[in-house]
């Protein structure tokens, strides 16, 4: 049997010496004989530099690309968190219009309490309504057992808006005086001179309401208020209806007509006030009799 070789190695605490040494070495000699390694230095220094060019481009891009990585990241998260806050922000902004629209209800309500103190009044919130966009008929959410009953007068924004024609426990059904079956005994509040507010859904889409049996002696003229008169026999007296305007002959010549722009919004009501007072139609009816 042949005898194996023994592997020759060196170990390597004596080679991390080595190395060390060499290391000092060539820097005490490179600075000791810096004349004479000038041209060694020179030629390694071409032959390194392009690679050290080469080396530098690589790290700079990586750099750069890890950089951009970070910033987009980073964007990214920012822009999530923005539309969180605009959300948040969005959202609170309607809750503030809503209040806003609220308070401004109940602030107008209050105004129009205050305008017709002697009357007793409940406030109400429209439920629903009938038909097209305009409130002609609607419902609201008080009834008989807030006092709410048949033949009481509605109001709101500066003004009427018409009579309630039923009523339950919880709710009522009012008819407003933009509706066909609608006829209100008005006067002119400066003249005193009667008429009759008649209600048509087609004048109303252009924005006033039709006014008849207008005496050709009236002393009226465009912007005259007109208002419920004392004879009518279910609206109480002196609540706004409008302002005239347009005031012609009709066709007969034997009255004039016209127009009444109202003082209620009829396509935008939420709150009402319910008068609680009945009209007493007592001394008419003596009067007819």
């Amino acid at each position: 049997m042949s005898k194996r070789r023994k592997k020759n190695w060196i170990h390597p605490k004596i080679l991390y010496i080595s190395l060390a040494v060499l290391c000092v070495l060539l820097v005490v000699l490179s600075f000791k004989f810096s004349n004479r390694f000038a041209t060694i230095k020179t030629a390694v220094g071409t032959a390194v530099s392009p690679m050290q060019k080469g080396i530098n481009t690589v790290g700079t891009a990586i750099a750069d690309k890890v950089e951009l990585f970070t910033s987009k990241k980073k964007l990214l998260e920012e822009n999530t968190k923005l539309k969180e806050q605009v959300d948040e922000l969005g959202y609170a902004n309607k809750i503030l219009a809503g209040e806003n629209s609220e308070l401004e209800n109940y602030r107008e309500l209050y105004n129009l309490d205050k305008k017709y103190p002697d009357y007793p009044k409940v406030a109400a919130r429209v439920i629903s309504r009938d038909g097209n966009n305009w409130f002609h008929v609607f419902y609201i959410d008080k009834g008989t057992s807030d006092g709410v009953d048949v033949d009481m007068n509605v109001i709101a924004g500066n003004g009427l808006v018409g009579i309630v024609a039923e009523a339950g426990k919880n709710y009522a059904k009012v008819r407003a005086i933009i509706d066909d079956k609608s006829n209100v005994s008005a006067m002119f509040e400066k003249s005193g001179e009667t008429c009759i507010v008649k209600g048509n859904m087609e004048s109303i889409y252009n924005g006033y309401i039709d006014v008849q049996m207008i005496s050709n002696t009236a002393s009226i003229e465009d912007g005259d208020e007109i208002v419920t008169s004392h004879i009518s026999d279910k609206y109480l007296q002196g609540l706004s209806i409008g302002y005239v305007k347009d005031i012609t002959k009709d066709s007969s010549g034997l009255t004039q007509v016209a127009h009444v722009i109202p003082v209620v919004n009829f396509d935008q009501l939420e709150n009402v006030l319910v008068i609680t007072q009945l009209k007493d139609s007592s001394e008419l009816e003596e009067m007819s009799k």
